[in-house]
């Protein structure tokens, strides 16, 4: 069944009514309801785009954390062939908020990292809801370096909260794994590519999204603090989430405006989660045109071409100059 969002209720009834005309279509019965039911398609399929249309950003945040929204592992299905995990961080053990692992995009071999959130209530517990461990980002770090080594071009796909914030993950330094995570992705002598495809939470999404071309889905966030916490630490007042998230420009068209991601995939008419696969399809696209253009950069330039991106981010340029 189709899970709809609170601001979606509109949406909900006209589509329910448009379900039971078809129920009574089916049934026959004599009476023709063909025209009636094309007008409300029709009308359900306008309030769905002029809805989406207009998104604030708080909205964005519930349709990026959307329960039916394809995560990781749905990616990874229609997307890589040959598909060989790799687990574990060769320090202390295996984190499954984090998976990666090598196969083939389009005929191509590449290595492919992301955050899995989990789908069900068994799947979300495995893999903390997409909120790595120290282990999980330096099992990342591991993979970055084989691909290198090997020449391999790597994609990451970001959907997580943010890092775990427990104590045993500070314990066995949560801010080191992540900082050398994000060093070994601005380091990488191959082309790599970031795609965010829901949440883009502080340094557990940039850790594998240092990328040189990042990439958002259209509805997708990508913020230093959820606006909860945002909320909580500028007002002690978590109830402001909304107005944190109009204030923290956290969409892809602002990100966009202000250089921090790249490229806007756009979405199926009303999110991702309503039409998985072609979302997945788009996402594709997108990933393969940029990594074509990054084929025949030398290491050197892939190398200098990242560098310039991060550190120009929040410049200010001279009109004038």
């Amino acid at each position: 069944m189709r899970s709809y969002l609170d601001f979606e209720k509109p949406v909900a009834e006209l589509e329910t009514k448009v379900e039971e005309l078809r129920a009574l279509a089916e049934k026959g019965e004599g009476v023709s309801i063909a025209e009636e039911l094309t007008k409300l398609e029709a009308k359900a399929a306008k309030a769905l785009a002029d809805l989406y249309a207009t998104l604030t950003p708080w909205q964005k945040i519930q349709v990026a954390r959307h329960p039916q929204r394809p995560h990781f592992s749905d990616y990874m299905k229609h997307l890589i062939a040959e598909f060989t995990p790799l687990a574990g961080d060769r320090l202390f053990g295996e984190d499954s908020a984090i998976v990666g692992g090598f196969g083939r995009f389009r005929g191509e071999p590449v290595c492919i990292i992301g955050q899995e959130k989990g789908s069900d209530t068994a799947s979300r517990l495995h893999h903390n809801f997409g909120m790595a461990r120290p282990e999980g980002y330096r099992k990342a770090v591991r993979l970055m370096e084989l691909a290198d080594r090997f020449g391999l071009p790597v994609i990451s796909l970001v959907d997580t909260a943010g890092a775990f914030p427990g104590i045993d993950a500070e314990e066995r330094g949560q801010a080191e794994a992540i900082a050398r995570s994000t060093d070994a992705s601005l380091a990488l002598g191959v082309p790599n590519v970031a795609v965010v495809v829901g949440e883009g939470g502080s340094g557990g999404a940039i850790a594998i999204a240092a990328a040189n071309k990042v990439l958002m889905l259209e509805h997708a966030v990508y913020t230093v603090a959820s606006p909860e916490a945002s909320a909580s630490i500028l007002w002690r007042d978590s109830a402001k989430a909304q107005d944190a998230a109009t204030s923290m420009k956290i969409t892809a068209q602002d990100l966009l405006k202000f250089g921090i991601i790249d490229v806007i995939v756009s979405e199926p008419a009303g999110g991702a989660h309503r039409d998985p696969e072609a979302a997945i399809a788009a996402v594709g696209d997108a990933v393969n045109s940029e990594l074509s253009r990054l084929t025949n950069l030398s290491r050197e330039q892939l190398r200098a071409a990242r560098a310039e991106k991060f550190l120009g981010m929040g410049r200010k340029i001279d009109a004038k100059a």
